[in-house]
Formats: C-alpha cells, structure tokens, sequence
C-alpha cells in the first residue's frame, strides 16, 4: 500500500475524530499522508456522524422532558452537545459574523477570522444563532409526537453537515485561506458528494417520509441559501475557509428547523 493510500476503514473514524471530541483508536498509527487522503474521504461520512450527533441532542432533550420543562431539557441537550463536539460549529459561526461583520477589506476578514477573540458581531451573531435554534428545538419538542420530533432533530444535524460537505464542493478554498476548506476543500469531488447523500440517507428519509412538503421547502432554501452564500464568499474573500464551511453547517441546521417548524 502506497503511503497515501489510506485504509478503507479510516475515512468513517476520522469523520467521527474530526466533527466530535469522543476518543477514536485505530487512527493514530496513519502517516500524515494517509490521514490527509483520508480526511477528504471522510467528509463523504460527515452526515452519518451529524445524524448520531443529533440523535444524542435528541435522546437528552426528549429524556429531559419527561421531567422538567421544555426550556430547561433544550438547554441541557445543547450542553451535551456542545461538549460531545467541542462546540466546532459554534466557534465558526462567531468567527465568521466576526470576520464578515467588522471586515472591510478581504484582508481585514481574513484576519478577523484567525483571531480567536470574539467580538461585539461575533457575541450577538452565536447568541441569536444559539438562541433561535434552542426556541426551534423548543418548538419541535412541543408540537410534535417524541418520535417525530427525535426525527426533525437527528435530520437537522445531518442535513447541516451534509449542506458543508456540498458548500466545500461548490465553493473553492480561498487562496489564503484556513482549515478544513484548504486542507482538503479542493479534493472534495462528485465521489465524495455522492457517498455524503448517501450517508444522509439514514438521518434524512425518515423525516422526508413523514414531512415531504417541509423536506421541500428545505431543499429549495437551501438550494438558495447555497447559490448566495457561494457569491457572496467569492466576492467578499475569493473563495471559503474552514469558518465559513462551519457557518454553512450551523445555517443548514437552522433551515431544516425554521422549515419543519412552518406553518
């Protein structure tokens, strides 16, 4: 086997190690190589671990509930979340409402975007995305039977990361730019797309069979919210960054809600 030639069984485990903080064996002894080759693989398995993620949130939320409110079992459910995977989407969203929000020039969002302090836009940006997506969750838990509302939430998650995997196929690596989109952005190809939809399938069919016209209406938002986002980053900054592809990720999760939620 060739040094870059990564194992077929590593892509899934460092799509686990990359998106959460659970401990991972087995990946260690690959060469720098291999687990590059790897991680651009991985990618195509970013929904499967986004659907097991939400299916953690919802166990704790739904378990929660049955003995307090509502509010306090979303709460507590984000806190399992957020320590289950580092707060990794998170951190884009400050990042990039940091960079996007106080940035003049693509010099002045580039260097906003590696600071790792938080700004006034990037304080309000994470609190109202924290904040709508707990009150979405919120609602999902109380309109809908434990059964669909476990589903609305493990589908989010693994439509969000599904929309990043689509945005790093769509969307060049900014010639300086950081993370995941310069890392391995470039390799992500028809391939790996095809096993990411493929990989959604467990987390998304069940809440498309059950909600088609939602399912929709989420497509054709994120069909938008794509075509936008693309444009807008190629202008602003010459292509996307690893911030930005988190960003995308968190924006996918909210879309699924705000569709499932209408009405």
């Amino acid at each position: 086997m060739k040094d870059a030639d990564c194992p077929w069984w590593a892509p899934p485990l460092l799509a686990v190690q990359f998106l959460t903080r659970l401990p991972v064996p087995g990946t260690t002894g690959l060469s720098s190589a291999q687990v590059h080759s790897g991680l651009v693989r991985a990618v195509g398995w970013f929904p499967l671990v986004g659907a097991l993620v939400g299916a953690v949130t919802a166990a704790v939320a739904l378990g929660a509930a049955r003995w307090w409110p509502v509010p306090v079992a979303v709460v507590a459910a984000l806190i399992v979340e957020a320590r289950l995977t580092g707060a990794f989407h998170e951190d884009a969203v400050a990042d990039f409402c940091d960079a996007f929000g106080g940035g003049q020039t693509s010099d002045d969002v580039r260097r906003i975007m590696k600071d790792s302090r938080i700004g006034s836009y990037g304080a309000v940006g994470l609190g109202l995305a924290i904040g709508l997506r707990a009150v979405l969750l919120m609602a999902v838990v109380g309109m809908a039977t434990p059964v669909a509302a476990a589903g609305i939430m493990i589908a989010s998650a693994c439509f969000g990361r599904l929309l990043a995997a689509v945005l790093m196929a769509a969307v060049p690596p900014a010639a300086a730019g950081t993370g995941l989109a310069k890392d391995i952005g470039s390799g992500v190809g028809g391939g790996v797309i095809g096993l990411a939809v493929l990989t959604a399938v467990p987390g998304l069919a069940p809440f498309a069979w059950a909600a088609p016209g939602p399912a929709l209406l989420t497509l054709a938002a994120s069909a938008a919210f794509v075509l936008w986002f693309r444009a807008m980053l190629l202008r602003r900054i010459g292509g996307s960054t690893g911030d930005c592809l988190g960003f995308g990720a968190y924006a996918g999760q909210l879309l699924l809600l705000l569709a499932a939620t209408a009405g």
